[in-house]
């Protein structure tokens, strides 16, 4: 007669140091778990609950500035370095990871309306309202100084005729940008603009250069324009007027012909610089005018900052924001930027603070370790597979608004609705193809110049 016996090694069980984890056997056979999927929605529920306990976004606030901040610049070179500029034309760097300011670069008379950083990390440009471009020296490496306050001289200062507005430097070579009258090309080594554009603006409100096709920058203007350049050309390749005035422009660091633009109806535009007769998305959900808007470096979202006093998070393809920063203090905001590892964002307000949160509102700050990495993964998996479900888009969607923004966003719907409803109703009572229907993406667009 055969017995079967079952039989185990302890080897298989016993763990070898006092660290090691149990080894659990499981059996993966799905007709052995019939209430697996149950099991995950609830999981994923459970998930999404903790994620809005645990947003917490904002972190801290770097204070020192005596007036209002009108711009931000980060350094490509070091992720805890930040420059900030003010209306009273204090420009400060600070060591973001101290919450400190290493050094101050005093010199400009008026309000401070432009600040890029060289590619190498160690020249600053700034511009202002006193007709002055100036270039300073940043310093190498600042972690660990005590010093604070430290002052620093220019080491270029160039003159215009005219208040300058905007300013960013190339990608590549020691070339920078200034837009005011018109749009000036300058080199670190040359007391005077090395070329001049210009194509019917009063003023240049914004100038970004393209990170691939380093050559191409973009520029927006009080005559509610978008132009592209080419340094490589004597003249503007294109030229797109909207309805309103564009505030900022910001490219797409993974898709090179792609930018979008901050606007003052409250709308972000993406465009694609080969077709700039419809936009390729709008992005809506600010009821003021938008400020600025800078990219993360993945080139899937990017942040905008509004005159509402709120934050937004935009998926570089969504009509809507994803997340909505707001504090009871902050008020208008003027600039915003991602970190280099897109992991922060800083914000600069007129209520003379910088301010800095998370990129992503309830992520565990710290050293995480293995099994916390791999529970973060699993539940984040579980949500992307039941987030189609009510009860789980529900809370996933809801975020918390200020009570002005909330009304504001109301009547904002209901005069949309409104407009949407007088114009089917007249197309309606009229001969057919007599009023065209446009779509939304071309509607806000007035003309395309070449």
């Amino acid at each position: 007669m055969k017995v079967k016996l079952i039989t185990r090694s302890e080897d298989d069980f016993t763990r070898e140091r006092s660290q090691d984890l149990q080894k659990v056997f499981r059996n993966l056979d799905p007709s052995l778990h019939p209430q697996e999927r149950a099991h995950e929605y609830v999981r994923a529920l459970n998930a999404v609950k903790l994620e809005k306990v645990f947003a917490k976004p904002f972190i801290g606030a770097l204070s020192g500035h005596m007036d209002g901040v009108s711009c931000l610049a980060k350094n490509p070179r070091h992720l805890n370095s930040l420059v900030s500029a003010s209306l009273d034309g204090d420009i400060r760097l600070w060591d973001v990871a101290y919450k400190r300011t290493v050094r101050q670069f005093p010199g400009h008379k008026g309000a401070v309306r432009g600040l890029a950083v060289s590619r190498d990390g160690e020249h600053l440009v700034s511009c202002g309202d006193d007709c002055v471009v100036r270039l300073w020296q940043i310093p190498g490496s600042f972690v660990g100084e005590a010093t604070g306050e430290d002052v620093d001289v220019p080491v270029a200062t160039y003159q215009g005729k005219n208040a300058f507005r905007t300013v960013d430097h190339h990608w590549n070579s020691s070339i920078f940008v200034t837009g005011g009258s018109q749009v000036d090309v300058w080199d670190h080594n040359r007391s005077e603009p090395t070329n001049s554009f210009t194509w019917g603006a009063d003023s240049i409100v914004s100038v970004r250069f393209n990170p691939s096709e380093t050559d191409v920058f973009a520029t927006t203007a009080s005559d509610r324009s978008i132009a592209l350049y080419d340094l490589r050309m004597g003249t503007p390749l294109r030229k797109l007027i909207m309805q309103t005035r564009t505030n900022m422009v910001s490219w797409n660091p993974r898709e090179a012909f792609n930018f979008t633009s901050a606007n003052e109806d409250g709308n972000c535009y993406s465009y694609d610089m080969r077709k700039l007769n419809r936009a390729t998305c709008i992005h809506m959900d600010h009821v003021s005018a938008v400020m600025d808007v800078d990219f993360s470096p993945t080139g899937r979202e990017f942040v905008t900052g509004s005159y509402d006093r709120t934050i937004r998070i935009f998926p570089y393809n969504g009509g809507h924001s994803k997340e909505v920063y707001h504090t009871k203090r902050m008020q208008r905001v003027f600039a915003v930027k991602f970190s280099g590892d897109g992991s922060y964002l800083m914000s600069g307000s007129d209520d003379t603070n910088i301010r800095l949160w998370k990129g992503k509102a309830s992520e565990q700050l710290g050293v995480l370790l293995p099994r916390e990495k791999q529970k973060h993964a699993y539940l984040s998996a579980v949500k992307e597979r039941y987030k189609h479900l009510p009860e789980i888009s529900r809370i996933d969607r809801y975020r918390h608004l200020p009570k002005p923004v909330y009304k504001a966003t109301k009547v904002r719907h209901a005069s949309d609705d409104a407009e949407r409803k007088r114009a089917s109703r007249k197309r309606a009572h009229s001969a057919p193809g007599s009023i065209p229907h446009t779509p939304a993406r071309k509607k806000r667009i007035v003309a395309e110049l070449e």
